[in-house]
């Protein structure tokens, strides 16, 4: 992805390139000094570190996730974050990863990768799979395998998948064993929720590290964790740490979709007429409070999650250089008063756009098994992280029922959702934007 280098982005480089050729050693001492406040102003610095755990690994408060520019995730790295999440599972990325990280001191990086319990899952289809990664990645180790996303209890104790981790270790391939969640594909069992399957991890003893859901909107699945987590010493890395969601694009949608005048059934116009009136309350109460803008509320939602002594790095998807600089300037910071003020008016306005991220109460109530959570999860990479071409990518994928189906229904989702997200308009949106419809 081609990326405009800001000005502060070539500020940095021409900074960088006094080092060539050894001129940043033999530079006079006040020289040195005036290009180390330069590159302060121009290009911050992480500036806190946390134990992950039992790792014994001093981990960035703030981690590289799934960024998709190798020069962007490099300038990232440049600023002090040694915590790399990717993926078997992310098309492209641990090759970029290995480029961003060639020719770096690796020992100072905590490189997180992650496997999915699906294809090939006996002992040897898991060891060839990580050995793959390793080739990838362009390195001899990574410091954490993780099973990615398993929806129930029984899948996170996959023998042949722990098997596989012990030898693996036994030969210096990896360091640490980890898992990641953020809820189930289908809310079949209520009883399976993030929460369930990451308590079963931590009792089960196997697992080093967790990745996870967390932030201002979505505490209650969390917080037994981190607090179980902190006892046992288990390193906790989150994502989806920003659930603003901009709601002005959505109302767009919703005009779009109106102009176009089509024959809709009449549960469409009235799913969709929900939704509108509930966007239009929430722009009522942002005009009549004067809440901050959206940049705002996302730095205030993560410098929520750093004000979490049991939090140790927070992952952050950013697609440019300016994104970057913004994020990592959050580095040390902690929420304040006027911060959590404004979180709560966030919440009273615009709570009701966030789909819980692993939830999946109204799923139950869903006559056709619409994979509701997993759906409005792939929206918020569309809308909120600018991840559209994914998002697509993975609705495209979902095999079964889709958003689709909802066209026709009178809406039981809704009634059921406990903080009242307009489900079906939300996910009649999401169909027209991530199906192109």
């Amino acid at each position: 992805m081609k990326t405009v280098i800001s000005e502060r982005r070539r500020a940095f480089i021409k900074l960088m390139a006094l080092g060539a050729g050894g001129a940043w050693q033999n530079a006079c001492s006040g020289r040195k000094k005036q290009a180390a406040r330069e590159e302060e102003a121009y290009f911050p610095k992480i500036k806190d570190y946390r134990l992950l755990g039992r790792t014994g690994f001093k981990v960035s408060d703030l981690a590289a996730g799934s960024i998709n520019d190798v020069g962007v995730l490099g300038a990232m790295l440049d600023t002090g974050v040694n915590f790399i999440d990717t993926a078997e599972s992310y098309p492209g990325h641990h090759r970029l990863v290995g480029r961003a990280i060639k020719g770096r001191e690796r020992e100072k990086l905590f490189l997180n990768t992650k496997m999915l319990a699906e294809g090939d899952c006996s002992r040897e289809g898991f060891i060839k799979r990580a050995r793959k990664s390793l080739e990838e990645l362009g390195t001899d180790y990574v410091d954490c395998m993780m099973l990615h996303m398993p929806e129930t209890v029984a899948e996170l104790k996959n023998e042949a998948f722990h098997a596989a981790m012990e030898e693996l270790k036994a030969e210096g391939r990896i360091r640490f064993v980890g898992l990641s969640n953020h809820g189930s594909f289908w809310f079949k069992d209520p009883k399976e929720t993030m929460e369930k399957v990451l308590l079963a991890a931590a009792e089960d003893g196997r697992f080093d590290v967790f990745l996870m859901a967390y932030n201002f909107l979505q505490m209650d699945q969390a917080e037994r964790v981190l607090e179980v987590s902190r006892r046992k010493k288990i390193g906790i890395a989150l994502m989806k740490t920003t659930p603003v969601t901009k709601y002005e694009i959505l109302k767009s949608r919703v005009e779009k979709l109106e102009k176009e005048g089509k024959e809709v059934s009449p549960f469409y116009q009235e799913g969709l007429k929900r939704f509108r009136e509930k966007v239009e309350r929430a722009e009522e109460f942002i005009q009549r409070h004067g809440l901050k803008s959206e940049e705002e509320i996302r730095a205030a939602s993560i410098r929520f999650v750093l004000s979490n002594p049991d939090v140790h790095t927070v992952c952050c998807s950013v697609r440019t250089y300016e994104e970057m600089e913004w994020a990592v300037r959050l580095s040390g910071t902690r929420l304040n008063q006027e911060d959590g003020a404004s979180l709560v008016s966030y919440k009273k306005a615009c709570g009701r756009f966030y789909c819980r991220h692993a939830c999946g109460v109204c799923e139950l109530e869903c006559p056709e098994h619409v994979p509701v959570n997993t759906i409005l999860r792939y929206n918020h990479y569309f809308l909120a992280q600018g991840r559209e071409k994914e998002a697509r990518l993975k609705y495209s994928q979902i095999p079964g029922t889709r958003a689709d189906a909802c066209m026709d229904c009178p809406a039981p989702c809704e009634k059921a959702c406990p903080y009242g997200v307009p489900v079906q308009g939300m996910l009649l949106l999401a169909h027209h934007q991530l199906a192109g419809a």
